[in-house]
């Protein structure tokens, strides 16, 4: 069995698959097998959501169905199904796990025409407003009178309170608050100011620091250029959730959400 697997796998994806007439029988389940080993070959993390895919191809088009064969009243139908008739766990999926999975089989059509099994892909020929989109989030904003409630309650753990105090101050993600060292803070013409290459975007930022903001950075005693200007612990959304319930907000807080 494991040798006709490595067969089909060589045939599928070798030079020899640039070759064969387009009109050979490739099962789409085949395709998608073939796709999920090789998405995690390149360390993908998608695993378990092309899985998923597959699962949804396996309802909506059986077992036998062919590569050559979708087209785009194929697509068409793919994405009504899961709207329509797809309930894993009794439940219709959200707008988001729609898109998801559309963007995986997306994927898997278009490795189908790099691998010459396919001639297009029919997503490209579907007009932009049949296609699942990503819902647009609705983010939450602290208000100055929250900002103030957090301030004037105490945190059992101090230094992450003041790590998100500064945030707010100075807009900060977590993870460029994580990262924070000593040599990224330096003085030009008397204004405190940062240095910071954005975790996310890696383009490198320079904030003036306010006095509102260097009231919550810690004093940086004998510590070097290279040390950490905040010493964080692991599970910080977890440490402030207690806080904030305790200077009484009750909507969904992170560190992720600052002040408008």
């Amino acid at each position: 069995a494991n040798a006709i697997k490595s067969k089909r796998i060589i045939e599928l994806t070798s030079g020899e698959a640039g070759i064969m007439n387009h009109k050979d029988k490739v099962y789409l389940l085949d395709w998608m097998q073939l796709y999920k080993e090789e998405q995690k070959k390149r360390g993908k993390k998608n695993i378990g959501q092309i899985k998923s895919v597959t699962d949804i191809l396996k309802e909506y088009a059986g077992e036998r169905f062919t590569l050559n064969q979708i087209d785009l009243t194929f697509c068409h139908g793919y994405i009504d199904y899961m709207l329509t008739n797809y309930r894993p766990k009794g439940k219709p999926i959200s707008a988001s796990t729609r898109n998801t999975y559309y963007q995986i089989f997306n994927g898997a059509l278009n490795a189908a025409v790099r691998a010459k099994r396919i001639l297009k892909n029919p997503f490209n020929e579907m007009e932009k407003s049949e296609k699942p989109k990503m819902p647009e989030s609705v983010r939450s904003y602290m208000t100055i009178e929250e900002v103030r409630s957090l301030i004037a309650t105490p945190m059992q753990n101090e230094g992450v309170k003041s790590a998100y105090l500064f945030s707010c101050f100075c807009g900060l993600r977590i993870s460029d608050i994580i990262g924070l060292q000593w040599k990224d803070v330096f003085i030009d013409n008397g204004q405190y100011r940062l240095a910071v290459a954005m975790q996310k975007t890696k383009e490198p930022i320079y904030l003036p620091l306010s006095n509102e903001a260097l009231k919550w950075m810690p004093e940086r005693g004998d510590k070097t250029a290279d040390d950490h200007v905040f010493d964080l612990p692991s599970g910080i959304n977890q440490l402030i959730k207690p806080w904030a319930k305790a200077a009484g907000i009750s909507k969904r807080f992170t560190f992720h959400i600052n002040p408008i």
